[in-house]
């Protein structure tokens, strides 16, 4: 009796609420309702339209791989030098493994720089053992200013293997960087993680823009894909597969939508704005004339490649910023909620950040594409698409529950926002594995596609919200918060530490 008095009297409150809303509801929807569809239905559409671009860019990369001479480059002594940035902060558990990788790989030319940035824990011991380091009386010049002093230069005692490793007082990943660069002699620079492990000819596959045209491509950017659930042997992923958890599942199609394929497009009109701090090439001479990577700006990684825009248009240099959509670098991904929120929160605070430093590129001239496509897409269909997410349904929901709206309208409204999407995601797992075939069971493919799906219900919802999360913080510019990625470690690995850039400041 008193279950039945309660819902009653629910139900009477709800009513009157209902009478309530029902007016200013009607005027509402009839206002943002049709703005509201043709918004998704537009973003959807521009997904789309990239996808389209990404395969027209693989179909030409394809027919060009068989007469690339990639095989010749390995021996070749002419082909651009590179020195791979490896910023470290607490790596001990995988920092030898990493190193041995990335000393390994397939280049005529290349130099590892480990920048040891006052690690706590016995990252530097790990290495001096392995590879007999000793410290050497050598100066790394201060053509990009940073804040701190090197500690020490060690190097192999062999005198052969081309690896140095910087030591340093503790000030964050990108001063790291920046150390790093000015200590590098190679006139290609490649920033990789600590964590991140990279496919035998990537060297030689990322810069291969450089060395067709060394005069205008200043740089360029790999895939970066989900390792959980790979085997890793050696520093080597040696079996493909797909990560456990569903939350890393669902990565796993997020970083082939945005990675593989959106990068990929916007890459083919000459309109690429972001190269993932995991694995980005650039020229050594660009770094140092722009100063390097902004220390103060928490999407480092994305304002390095807007401002080397920005410096070469307000220059009239003719320029080309290229993604290379194969071979490939694979990270773990978080398989925490908690550690995922902070880094989405991070990542949506970042791309505020940048876009409102840069917002005087935007509609002029002299930024061409990038002033008139590129930055315009990311205010109107990445920055503010979380607010208008959760506003639009919000209001679809309410609508339906006061007696605005039906069920169809509802569930079209649905339709164009998630149905559209699936679509999208569906048709860029085709592209990818009808042009890479990465993932060779077909369980893995099927997975994706349940991931796909499942995407949709509760992983966006709380994506989206993270994302004002990070934006709420953007706008009340407070103190960056980096937080803590805890790895598992890799498949046939032993767990590694904290990541380099995310422990630290």
């Amino acid at each position: 009796m008193v279950a039945l008095t309660a819902v009653s009297t629910i139900g009477a409150w709800w009513a009157s609420v209902a009478d309530v809303l029902r007016e200013p509801m009607t005027v509402l929807l009839g206002v943002i309702g049709p703005p509201m569809l043709l918004y998704f239905f537009a973003i959807n559409t521009s997904y789309l339209v990239l996808v389209l671009l990404a395969a027209s860019e693989f179909l030409a990369h394809l027919r060009r791989s068989a007469f690339s001479g990639r095989a010749e480059a390995v021996s070749s002594r002419l082909a651009p030098g590179v020195s791979l940035i490896v910023p470290a902060h607490n790596e001990s558990a995988g920092i030898v493994m990493a190193v041995q990788s990335l000393l390994s790989l397939r280049h005529p030319r290349h130099e590892v720089v480990v920048v040891d940035d006052g690690s706590t824990d016995d990252t530097f011991e790990q290495l001096r053992a392995r590879f007999d380091l000793v410290e050497v009386a050598r100066e790394v010049p201060r053509d990009i200013p940073v804040p701190v002093e090197v500690s020490s230069v060690h190097v192999p005692d062999d005198g052969v293997t081309r690896l140095a490793v910087i030591r340093k007082p503790n000030s964050g990943k990108t001063d790291a960087v920046n150390t790093g660069i000015n200590a590098a002699v190679e006139p290609l620079i490649a920033v990789v993680d600590a964590d991140s492990i990279l496919e035998p000819d990537a060297l030689i596959a990322v810069a291969e823009p450089f060395a067709e045209d060394p005069v205008r491509t200043i740089a360029t950017g790999g895939v970066i894909r989900a390792a959980n659930g790979c085997t890793v042997v050696d520093g080597r992923v040696v079996e493909v597969g797909m990560p456990r958890q569903w939350v890393g599942r669902i990565q796993v199609v997020e970083y082939l939508r945005a990675f593989l394929l959106g990068r990929s497009g916007w890459s083919s009109i000459d309109a690429l704005v972001l190269i993932s701090g995991a694995f980005g090439m650039f020229r050594r001479d660009i770094l140092v004339e722009i100063g390097g990577l902004d220390r103060d700006c928490i999407g480092e990684d994305f304002e390095l490649v807007v401002r080397m825009h920005r410096h070469m248009r307000d220059a009239g240099r003719p320029y080309r910023i290229r993604f290379v959509a194969e071979p490939i670098a694979w990270t773990e991904v978080p398989t925490s909620l908690r550690v995922l929120r902070s880094q989405r929160r991070r990542w949506h605070r970042g791309l505020y950040e940048v876009l409102v430093l840069h917002a005087g590129m935007l509609f002029r001239p002299r930024y061409g594409r990038i002033g008139f496509l590129a930055l315009p897409w990311l205010w109107l269909f990445e920055l503010v698409v979380p607010v208008l997410e959760i506003v639009g349904i919000t209001i679809v929901l309410l609508s339906l529950a006061v007696g605005v709206t039906n069920l169809e309208f509802a569930l079209f409204f649905l339709l164009v926002t998630y149905g559209y999407a699936l679509l999208v995601n569906l048709a860029s797992m085709t592209i990818e594995e009808l042009s890479f075939h990465k993932y060779p069971r077909w369980k893995d493919l099927g997975v994706a596609i349940v991931a796909s799906v499942l995407e949709n219900f509760g992983y966006r919802q709380l994506n989206v919200w993270w994302r004002c999360e990070g934006l709420v913080q953007g706008l009340r510019r407070g103190t960056h918060e980096w937080g803590t990625m805890t790895r598992a470690g890799f498949g046939g690995t032993a767990p590694r530490g904290t990541g380099a850039g995310v422990g630290h400041a």
